[in-house]
């Protein structure tokens, strides 16, 4: 649980002032928090559709493209904007991994190894 949602769900009995406290919190935190609420929930509604459309298009293409390759087809098909990174972030919240070549994290190729300079 969230530490200023316990205090949203408690301040009633106990204040809020003693509750930050107790916790540790500034109160002007707790307030900011309450605040924002619901500029928090529409980013979760609008992260939740852009990790449908992500899903889809990491299945369509066999689970072959990365992040990079994902925003460029999210970009094709028009929607909200999004980058790579924001891309990457979703995909790993909702469990999807990138391609190992995709994540830039491919084995080294097989090179004759380097001779040593004397």
């Amino acid at each position: 649980m969230n530490r200023y949602q316990f205090v949203d769900d408690h301040q009633r009995r106990h204040g809020v002032k003693r509750l930050c406290d107790i916790l540790g919190l500034a109160r002007s935190s707790f307030y900011y928090w309450r605040r924002t609420a619901s500029a928090r929930a529409a980013r979760q509604t609008v992260e939740a559709g852009i990790a449908a459309r992500i899903r889809k298009v990491h299945q369509d293409s066999d689970g072959t493209y990365g992040a990079p390759r994902i925003t460029a087809e999210l970009r094709d098909e028009g929607g909200p904007v999004v980058n790579h990174k924001r891309v990457a972030r979703i995909m790993r919240s909702i469990g999807l991994e990138e391609s190992v070549c995709a994540a830039g994290t491919a084995p080294p190729s097989r090179t004759r190894p380097q001779r040593r300079r004397q």
